[in-house]
């Protein structure tokens, strides 16, 4: 049954909206999104796990419910498996499953790339789930950008992207690059290596309009026919 109706996006910085907003205005027009920003879900998962936001995560859950959601897309990586698990009677998707489904699709040599170390282990066990539901081996690694956190911290956008891209391009024994978090998209116009950099808010976005449509989950299924380039 196809269901109109807003898509909740929690985000754990300010900076994804006018991401996702630009996003929607090219793909998605008619899309009404509604922001939801919380920067201690992430600031606190970085300090004791991502576990230990699961009742605050729900709690936005249940928030984004009783405002009308139709569904709720999780932009931040480090928690968007916490998001998933919690449920909410909605779909409830994580913003980077399509973008690992891609990254499975394009080989078995994976290099998720990623600026905060609380983002790495979630990757990499998702891109893995991936693997398992589509019948693949994969062979992960992972490359931590030193630095380039407290670049974004600091506001310093420009030098963020740039030590993103840089990192990129140091990899070529890949099939797949994954930038694991949505902040480092920006990065992606910037890269030169021959291997395919893949990145999630465009097809988290596409994944998000399509549960709101048709009402239903896509969790752990492989995504066909989304755009891999964002």
């Amino acid at each position: 049954m196809n269901r109109s109706g807003p898509l909740a996006l929690l985000h754990t910085s300010p900076l994804h909206i006018p991401v996702f907003d630009a996003l929607r205005d090219e793909d998605h027009q008619g899309l009404e999104l509604r922001h939801m920003v919380d920067e201690e879900l992430l600031a606190r998962a970085r300090r004791e796990g991502p576990a230990a936001v699961a009742g605050e995560v729900r709690a936005a859950l249940d928030r984004a419910v009783a405002d009308g959601a139709r569904a709720v897309l999780c932009t931040c990586s480090t928690i968007g498996a916490v998001a998933e698990e919690a449920g909410a009677g909605i779909p409830v998707l994580r913003v980077d499953r399509p973008m690992a489904a891609a990254a499975v699709a394009a080989g078995p040599r994976v290099m998720v790339v990623a600026t905060s170390e609380s983002t790495l282990e979630p990757t990499v066990a998702l891109v893995e789930e991936e693997a398992r539901t589509a019948g693949r081996s994969v062979q992960v690694r992972t490359l931590l950008v030193d630095g380039a956190w407290a670049r974004f911290e600091a506001g310093d956008t420009d030098g963020y992207v740039r030590s993103v891209a840089a990192a990129a391009d140091s990899v070529t024994d890949a099939d797949a690059i994954v930038l694991a978090q949505a902040s480092m998209t920006p990065a992606q116009r910037l890269t030169t290596t021959a291997v395919p950099v893949l990145s999630s808010p465009r097809p988290g976005l596409a994944a998000g309009a399509d549960a709101v449509r048709h009402g239903q989950t896509l969790h752990g299924q492989t995504l066909h026919g989304q755009t891999l380039h964002g």
